[in-house]
């Protein structure tokens, strides 16, 4: 007997291209099934109940823009699947977001202008 399954998929943050991210997020989906990886456990509870030994256990994501860039550029077969993403358009993207993660690496944050430039 086939048992139904139910998943949530959020998106990442509203500066996403929605279109590009469900694409993404679709692909991904599809090449879990493919490949039949794992995805492990289903989460039944409030996340914001758990405790902190839980809240360790729990996967994360990538900490920086620059290394979420990493990771794709490194793990993209699966995005070119039935000609659904190119490597020009994947290597665009990431050459556009590496021009936004070395703006704001060059930019004060209004942090410092708060601790050191305030005296």
């Amino acid at each position: 007997m086939i048992k139904g399954r139910r998943i949530e998929v959020r998106f990442p943050d509203s500066t996403a291209n929605p279109y590009l991210a469900f694409s993404a997020m679709l692909m991904a989906g599809l090449d879990g099934i493919k490949n039949k990886i794992d995805p492990g456990p289903s989460m039944d509870k409030d996340l914001f109940e758990i405790s902190s030994e839980e809240e360790k256990m729990l996967p994360t994501v990538a900490p920086g823009v620059d290394i979420a860039l990493e990771a794709l550029d490194k793990d993209r077969a699966f995005l070119k699947e039935g000609d659904v993403f190119t490597d020009k358009m994947i290597d665009s993207y990431i050459g556009l977001k590496y021009e936004d993660v070395q703006r704001l690496r060059q930019s004060t944050h209004p942090c410092e202008f708060e601790m050191y430039y305030s005296l």
